[in-house]
Order: structure tokens, then sequence, then C-alpha cells
């Protein structure tokens, strides 16, 4: 069943950092994880903290960007 959630602050903040680019140098290593890896890392957290899949998650249209609705895990 989906469902609205609203994250706090520091939730938003998490997500917000995570979706930053990542600065490097290339030295012969491997590259860092992208963006959007980070981001949904940082979803997948906030899944399990409130208890929805973070793959449903979507924005709430005319709210903050901290609602968003999601299938809730049983």
């Amino acid at each position: 069943m989906r469902k609205e959630y609203e994250i706090n602050e520091e939730q938003l903040k998490r997500l917000l950092e995570a979706c930053m680019p990542v600065l490097y140098m290339w030295v012969g290593g491997l590259p860092p994880r992208s963006p959007q890896d980070n981001a949904n890392s940082a979803w997948k957290q906030l899944g399990k903290e409130l208890g929805f899949d973070y793959t449903t998650a979507q924005p709430v249209p005319g709210k903050s960007n901290k609602f968003f609705t999601a299938e809730a895990k049983d």
C-alpha cells in the first residue's frame, strides 16, 4: 500500500549530500561511486529506517521536498 512520508532535516541533508558530485583525481585506480549510486544507497538506508520500499519513492506534487510517497513494507 502506498503511504505518504515526511522526513526530518537530518534525513533530507543526508539525501541531498549523497546526490552531490564526488571530486576525484584519476591516478591509476578505480573511480569513486557515482552520485546516482550514492543517492540510491541513501534512499535504501532511509527505506530501512522508515519501513518502505526505496525503489517506489515518488515526490508529492505541491509539497516540499521533505514529503514523498512509497510502498510501505509489511
